[in-house]
């Protein structure tokens, strides 16, 4: 027999734990660490920027031709744009899990370059990128200075010198945007009354910077390719490029017919300024510069965190002592706190489970050998996880977690069975003992092993990231079981015959008074079971109430994907009126900032003003607040949980800041897929219905959702109300007054909008030279009808003279999704009144049938996209799981009946998981949904060792009563001994705290509720159904005789 070998050569059973030991440890060391698996679906972004373009041109002109070619992309999800005001153009691709990304970009970039003619020649010159999107931001740098010379131009400036390549240059970072960029650039302040004045045409300004900024290449002197040779060689070297304000000041404009000449500082004021205006970061509401740090999709967020880290230190030390930097806001601290708390509850589950394994074995002899099974087990389960391309996650944590309580019934199962022997057959020796007990428990140990595994085999073909988070939990116990049956048929035999002993001696006062209520319990309960099998109609009765209560709790717990965790940080979305300045945007998040500092709870606070981090798209009147918490050991009070800071933050800031609207939510469940928390929908605008009227319809549709009693809130940032002036050129004037239409729309764009004309150096980085009319000269609408432009005859001609300009309304982004205009409506379930995620999707599809028109159509996206697609699986899940269980137990004992006694508990498993939930105030979510799964193979587990016993009693003589009943009470004190120890082992999770903690509740409670309901079934059903179904199977067997 397989066992025997290895109690006889103990030395090679140690041998192959050790191995094993060794490999997981190595294995340890090179697995990444993540808070989730790579669960993040694949992106890529394009961007592309058309200079002065609105939102409607660059939608038209830009996006829409790029999307055209992009739609239909192999394994693409979805795809979603916006085109702003600004003129930029963004599309975001996502793709399928298993579309490998770098083959996605090439895809991309392959089709972009088949939209590239169609596109504006501004756009081809600035050029159109495409690259991987990373997922989502890890670090967010702060650089702030106690120098007050050095302001926001200054800051941003030198991390962008300083930092920004050296950050890029580590591996794993994808990108690092600095947030409220003043990129350095040459700005040259147009004086359009001078310009006029002077009879200077604005060709002839970028024609004269062009020519006098340039960079060529002049040659050499004593060429060897002269006949004659010489004797060194000359580069010749001149200052063609320009580099500093003075310089651009010198450049002639133009020469006069008297000698005098026109320089570029008689039109113009010059400075070394910066590219755009539109936005700005501070910290606590002071100058700073903001560097986002973006990961690669396949990076490990913790290495990388820490490499940027040990280069922010390095770099430090090179910096003048008034240059401050420092990682302010860092999502990867969560996950090393919530890792943290998981792995100090592996070890309390450990030695809990030790604990209960003493006090059951009476011996410490005993107890080692459990002592060493576990570690081998869980250790040995790392090197499986790296061969699987799995990391350390906080799903694998919790299935090496939950695995303790598992892996150690079958060293317990060697164990008992040995002193059991001990103590049957007196005079046998312990080596003896062990061989007798290997042949008893060597196929149970089996089949209990493969049971457990069959539990988890329909868990590796559930697509999507629900399957990610099911594959990752199911395969670690499967690993660790599977490790755990190796142990117990090769150490545990070895050990048990090395370590134990005949006999112990006499047991302390302790041990004997709980062997004592051990004993009477058996006592009481074998009197119960008499009582029950003589009324077992009742008992069945009970069952099918049980059962209409599993289905009950079904419906009434509330679903929901992933729990809200406290991930130590908040995001604040404010909005002011549609075109507010970025001054007067600044003002009112000061206000807000000096709110958030004075609270309690609230460590420091990132304000980036100018961006929506919902939309994603740069607007003045828009700010994010980063409200970064703190840490979770200094917030235990009710008052500093995330839901009561938003909630009185939320009331507080819409009194003292009454301009702003401000929203404030809690991080994403998944950093990467979703912005913010809650749920995610877009309304498409499928018959190109006008913009306005398609703004109206999602406003109707918003206020009749609202209105049901499952949502909270909904909303939407679309607005098409921004200020617009309308320039209506009289074309027919233009013609007859000797003037070019792009002349007019030139003078229009530089003076408005700004003119790229060529490049200079400083500081080692080329920048860019714009041309735009000074700022006093583009305040009022009346000044653009000030601007004049040169005809035909060599004659200044005002724009008033041919243009009228008129106020009218626009939206400042337009959005698409799968290439339709969209509007995006986010929005919470309202969880005080008990809903959850999933009766928001049910909401939002009744409104969308009962109220939208036609013409609209509507698609989920981000996180609530991941949870719908999820719908029903789990259902599917437990059926699969519950029909391999009952084929592998048909084959097994060559019946289709003897199944039906193991399994029928289990569907009122689910009720004692499910009413666990919902007395703790959870949901039934992926976690919950996960413990489930578990305990269709631990309910199996316990049931097959009384059943196994039972069979054997009746196959030997006994009655079917009494061998029932023999069965559970030799079984009561093994049973007993690995459900207190599983049950201890999750203990720690049911009343988990700190990071992560809501993760960790679900799915401990749900499996602890699940654990004692499967109990209380083992000892009270299963008998009772074994005395049912054999009597079945012998009236069944006389009858057909």
């Amino acid at each position: 027999m397989f066992s025997i070998f290895f109690i006889k050569r103990p030395i090679v059973a140690m041998v192959i734990s050790i191995f094993i030991v060794v490999v997981g440890l190595i294995a340890l060391n090179i697995l990444p660490i993540a808070q989730f698996p790579q669960i993040v679906p694949p992106s890529v972004q394009v961007s592309a920027n058309y200079p002065g373009g609105s939102a409607d041109v660059v939608e038209k002109t830009v996006t829409a031709p790029i999307e055209e070619q992009l739609n239909g992309t192999e394994g693409m999800i979805y795809m979603e744009s916006s085109s702003s005001s600004d003129g930029t153009s963004t599309i975001k691709v996502y793709f399928d899990l298993s579309r490998d990304l770098d083959m996605a970009t090439v895809d991309v970039q392959n089709r972009v370059s088949l939209a590239m003619p169609t596109l504006p020649d501004a756009v081809k010159q600035k050029g159109v990128s495409t690259k991987k999107l990373s997922s989502s931001m890890l670090l967010m740098i702060s650089v702030q200075s106690s120098n007050p010379r050095h302001d926001a131009l200054f800051l941003s400036n030198f991390a962008s010198l300083n930092i920004v390549d050296e950050l890029k240059r580590i591996d794993g970072v994808s990108n690092v945007q600095n947030f409220g960029e003043r990129r350095y650039a040459m700005r040259i302040w147009l004086n359009p009354d001078k310009l006029s004045a002077l009879g200077v045409t604005l060709n002839e300004v970028t024609q004269a910077i062009k020519e006098q900024n340039l960079q060529v290449s002049l040659g050499t002197i004593g060429d060897t390719a002269l006949s004659r040779q010489r004797k060194y060689q000359y580069t010749l070297v001149a200052k063609t490029r320009l580099s500093s304000a003075k310089e651009f000041q010198k450049i002639i404009i133009r020469e006069n017919e008297d000698g005098s000449k026109i320089y570029l500082k008689d039109i113009s004021r010059v400075e070394l300024g910066s590219e755009s205006y539109i936005s700005s970061a501070k910290l606590n509401g002071k100058p700073s510069a903001m560097l986002g740090i973006f990961q690669l999709p396949d990076a490990n967020a913790l290495n990388v965190a820490q490499q940027v880290k040990a280069k922010l230190e390095a770099l430090q030390k090179t910096f003048p002592k008034e240059i401050k930097l420092a990682a302010t806001y860092d999502t990867t601290k969560f996950v090393e706190v919530s890792i943290d708390e998981v792995v100090k509850t592996l070890f309390e589950a450990l030695l809990l489970v030790l604990l209960v394994v003493y006090l059951f074995l009476q011996s410490f002899r005993a107890t080692i050998i459990p002592a060493v099974a576990i570690p081998v087990s869980l250790i040995g389960t790392f090197a499986v996880l790296l061969f699987a391309g799995f990391s350390i996650n906080t799903l694998t944590l919790f299935g090496l977690i939950l695995a303790i309580g598992i892996v150690v019934d079958d060293a317990i199962l060697v164990v008992e069975n040995v002193e059991s022997n001990l103590h049957k057959y007196p005079g046998i020796s312990v080596k003896e003992a062990t061989i007798t007990a290997m042949k008893e428990i060597f196929a149970p140990i089996v089949s209990t092993t493969l049971v457990l595994l069959a539990v988890f085999v329909p868990v590796s073909f559930i697509p999507g990231i629900s399957g990610a988070l099911y594959q990752q939990f199911a395969m670690t116990i499967s690993f660790s079981v599977l490790i755990s049956s190796i142990v117990a048929l090769t150490l545990s035999p070895a050990l048990a015959a090395m370590i134990l002993r005949e006999h112990e001696g006499e047991k302390n006062f302790f041990f004997r008074t709980f062997n004592r209520g051990l004993d009477a319990l058996k006592s009481g309960y074998e009197k119960l079971l008499h009582r029950l099998i003589k009324g077992w109609v009742v008992v069945l009765l009970v069952y099918v109430l049980l059962l209409g209560a599993t289905f009950a709790a079904f419906k009434l717990l509330p679903t929901g994907f992933l729990p809200d965790e406290d991930q130590g940080t908040l995001i604040a979305s404010v909005a002011l009126q549609p075109g507010t300045v970025l001054k007067n945007l600044e003002a009112s998040t000061q206000k807000i900032v000096k709110i958030l500092k004075k609270t309690k709870g609230v460590h420091d606070v990132v304000s980036i003003n100018g961006f929506n981090t919902i939309t994603g798209v740069a607007d003045s009147s828009n700010a994010t607040l980063y409200i970064i918490l703190d840490d979770w050991s200094e917030r235990t009070g009710k008052e500093t949980s995330v839901p009561s800071l938003i909630a009185s933050l939320q009331k507080t800031i819409n009194v003292k800041v009454p301009e702003a609207k401000t929203r404030i939510f809690g991080a994403p469940s998944i950093p990467g897929i979703s912005a913010i928390g809650g749920f995610e929908f877009k309304l498409q605008n499928r018959k190109a219905m006008p913009l306005k009227s398609f703004e109206k319809e999602a406003h109707t549709f918003i206020q009749k959702l609202k209105a049901d009693e499952r949502i909270m809130t909904a909303y939407t940032m679309f607005n098409a109300n921004y200020p617009q002036l309308y320039v209506d050129i009289d074309r027919d004037k233009v013609f007859s007054l000797g003037l070019k239409l792009n002349d007019v729309f030139a003078v229009l764009q530089t003076y408005l909008g700004s003119l790229y004309v060529n490049d200079f150096n400083k500081f080692g980085k080329t920048y860019r030279v714009f041309l735009q009319a000074d700022p006093m000269y583009r305040t009022m609408k009346h000044d653009i009808t000030a601007f004049f432009v040169k005809n035909n005859k060599g004659e200044m001609i005002p724009l008033s003279t041919i243009v009228k300009i008129k106020n009218t309304i626009g939206p400042n982004v337009i959005t698409h999704f799968n290439g339709y205009q969209s509007i995006a409506v986010n929005g919470v379930h309202d969880i005080k009144k008990g809903f959850s995620s999933s009766d928001a999707i049910a909401a939002i599809e009744e409104a969308a049938a009962k109220y939208l028109p036609s013409g609209i159509g509507y698609e989920f996206s981000g996180i609530t996209l991941q949870e719908k697609e999820a719908g029903n699986a789990a259902v599917y899940i437990f059926m699969l799981s519950l029909l391999m269980v009952f084929l592998f137990l048909s084959a097994q004992y060559e019946s289709w009946l003897t199944p039906l006694m193991v399994m029928l508990p289990i569907p009122v498993v689910m009720f004692g998981a499910l009413g666990a939930n919902m007395m703790a105030g959870l949901l039934n979510d992926i976690y919950t949904q996960i413990g489930l799964v578990l305990l269709i193979g631990m309910s199996s587990k316990n049931a097959i060792l009384i059943i196994e016993f039972a069979k054997e009693l009746k196959a030997e003589g006994m009655a079917i009563v009494e061998a029932a009943i023999q069965a559970s009470i030799l079984r009561l004190r093994a049973i007993l001994m690995t459900v207190f120890a599983f049950l201890l082992g999750i203990l720690p999770l049911v009343f988990a705290s700190g990071a992560g903690a809501a993760s960790r509740q679900s799915l401990g409670t749900a499996v602890f509720g699940g654990m004692l309901m499967s109990t209380l079934l083992t000892f009270l059903l299963t008998p009772i159904l074994f005395v049912v179904l054999e009597r079945m199977k012998e009236r069944f067997t006389k009858e057909k005789k």
